[in-house]
């Protein structure tokens, strides 16, 4: 199947609809833009509880009005369409003020994940819209290793990927290797081997997710690209 035969551009496109799995798909869609939204909101200055009102509102008002309707994937990526979307909620202060009393009637389910976390900090770049992109790489980070712990579990091997999951994101040295090879019975190379194919995977699930909001392979190598630079030395 391609990558992009169910993207999210796709989801948006479809949600105009009336359908209960239509408006079902595109909250999903909210929640997952959740925390890039927030830190951006927060990196514009706002306090705390005020942007977290205003990002519930964002949201709301974004499903109320069906603004999605407009969205194009022809004129670009989802993610540059939604900050679009967030820097004119924000340009209108009046309505931002109202709308985070009124809430909209849309609620978030609670979402525990590194990448609220990183929400509260500015990303290393100072602006919004490094944060944005930042919170936004986490975003997708955490959901391919989810999906790959998922699997892990699936094949019986959760204990061995809980080992190894952080050398997937930071290459270790030859005394970390050493230390889970004693801990879990294995030899050295075994454990350079198992890493090599998780990485390999993970990329893999990177790379699904964030097809998820491209048109197209030109736009994905565009959001890969910004993927590793929104992660920086960490990647």
């Amino acid at each position: 199947m391609s990558l992009f035969h169910t993207t999210r551009w796709s989801i948006v496109l479809q949600a105009s609809g009336n359908g209960q799995d239509a408006r079902a798909a595109l909250e999903s869609l909210c929640r997952a833009y959740r925390t890039p939204v927030l830190a951006f909101i927060r990196s514009r200055g706002y306090r705390n509880d005020i942007a977290e009102d205003l990002t519930q509102s964002f949201f709301a008002l974004f499903l109320e009005r069906e603004d999605y309707a407009a969205a194009d994937p022809a004129r670009g990526r989802f993610r540059a369409y939604l900050l679009t979307a967030i820097r004119h909620f924000l340009a209108n202060s009046t309505e931002a003020a109202n709308t985070a009393k009124r809430g909209g009637g849309f609620s978030f389910e609670s979402i525990d994940s590194v990448a609220d976390d990183n929400a509260s900090h500015p990303a290393a770049g100072g602006t919004p819209e490094a944060a944005f992109d930042q919170a936004w790489a986490l975003v997708i980070l955490d959901a391919a290793l989810r999906r790959l712990r998922n699997e892990a579990q699936r094949a019986d091997k959760e204990e061995l990927f809980d080992q190894l999951r952080d050398f997937l994101i930071e290459i270790p040295d030859d005394e970390d290797y050493a230390r889970v090879a004693a801990r879990l019975g294995m030899r050295r190379n075994t454990i350079a081997v198992s890493v090599h194919r998780l990485r390999r995977r993970l990329s893999e699930l990177v790379q699904e997710e964030v097809a998820q909001t491209a048109a197209d392979r030109a736009g994905l190598e565009i959001e890969l690209r910004e993927l590793r630079h929104a992660f920086g030395p960490a990647m």
